[in-house]
């Protein structure tokens, strides 16, 4: 189901919490909307949902306007036909697990038979099957959440909005539930609109990150080219832990030649980012820096500081073009003081085309 946004405004007071937003959604994906808290991607989830009214701007949902302000189109959101999955559970604690699913087929007056069947049947497609009969709040946080997400489905919603759905679960069940999401979303093809702060969550579910600051989208894209190719040094700051620092990028017959302040060179050849040379932001993530002796070529550092993180270690590593992050496995440990040598491949080696 397609989701167009057009020119989208929302404004509190002097706050402009969208400003000027225009994005289509991809149809039958996991798209998250992913930022800092205020950024505007929880607003412009209401808004698309019909639970904020925007200030300004145009929303079409499977071709069909639902909000447009110069014509005066403000669909409630029980016409936008989508569904809905929040933070809180929302789930009525006197009532028993099938009668919470069956309300959204009762508001809609189907008959009782429909119901119960249409309200068993989703229940069982989220693992619930069994569960129909209990108080809906006697269940788990992962299973009252699952609750929430049946409820969703039970009217075959156009369209799935999800606000921070796995906020309030533990660690372990938060994993599982990204992937109960995943295969659900693979199994229905639904489009699915999903709001979180969590960097790691949205690189797991999303067929598409949507990055936020201030209002507008910072840029777009797979998560992986998010994380290796930031366009702007936001992107490489917000996801994930980077290595930033300034280099200069000289031409070569083999791509570019990028060498840090002092003269060392960092790697020759293909490097994503700029097509010419001049003076650059260099991004390594922690983990693309391979570790060889002290004496070896690359970049010569010490350690400062080493953190155990079970299947992975961090580094700290004072350098000549400053302190490094880096990351190795677990299973290898390092002391305090100890010398080393970092190199990176240049594919692994990210250029941001503006001066630190």
């Amino acid at each position: 189901m397609s989701v167009v946004v057009s020119s989208l405004s929302k404004h509190f007071g002097s706050v402009r919490a969208i400003d000027d937003l225009s994005i289509e959604f991809r149809e039958g994906a996991i798209s998250v909307l992913l930022g800092a808290s205020g950024c505007g991607k929880t607003t412009t989830l209401r808004c698309i949902a019909g639970l904020e009214q925007p200030t300004s701007g145009q929303i079409s949902i499977g071709g069909q306007t639902v909000f447009a302000s110069a014509r005066g189109i403000d669909l409630p959101p029980a016409r936008r036909d989508l569904g809905m999955v929040f933070q809180s559970y929302a789930i009525w604690p006197h009532m028993t697990v099938l009668e919470n699913v069956a309300l959204p087929l009762r508001a809609k007056k189907r008959p009782a038979a429909e119901v119960a069947e249409r309200a068993r049947a989703t229940l069982t497609s989220v693992g619930l099957g069994q569960q129909i009969d209990r108080g809906a709040t006697q269940l788990s946080g992962g299973q009252q959440q699952r609750v929430s997400i049946a409820r969703c489905l039970v009217a075959d919603p156009r369209l799935i909005l999800m606000d921070e759905p796995l906020s309030n679960l533990d660690a372990k069940l938060r994993i599982e539930m990204r992937h109960e999401i995943r295969q659900l979303q693979r199994r229905l093809g639904a489009t699915i609109l999903f709001v979180t702060h969590d960097q790691e969550e949205a690189m797991s579910l999303a067929d598409e990150i949507i990055l936020f600051d201030k209002g507008k989208i910072v840029q777009r894209g797979a998560p992986e080219e998010l994380y290796f190719r930031p366009q702007v040094r936001y992107v490489a700051d917000f996801l994930g832990k980077a290595n930033l620092f300034p280099v200069t990028a000289r031409p070569t017959a083999g791509g570019l030649e990028v060498v840090a302040d002092g003269g060392h060179v960092l790697a020759s050849g293909q490097v994503s980012g700029m097509d010419g040379g001049g003076r650059a932001l260099a991004m390594v993530r922690p983990e693309a820096w391979r570790i060889g002796p002290v004496d070896a070529e690359g970049l010569t550092g010490r350690v400062e500081e080493t953190t155990f993180i079970g299947d992975r270690r961090e580094l700290l590593v004072q350098t000549p073009i400053g302190r490094l992050t880096v990351m190795t496995l677990g299973m290898r440990s390092f002391c305090t003081g100890e010398g080393l040598s970092l190199t990176v491949e240049p594919e692994y080696l990210h250029l941001i085309a503006e001066a630190a």
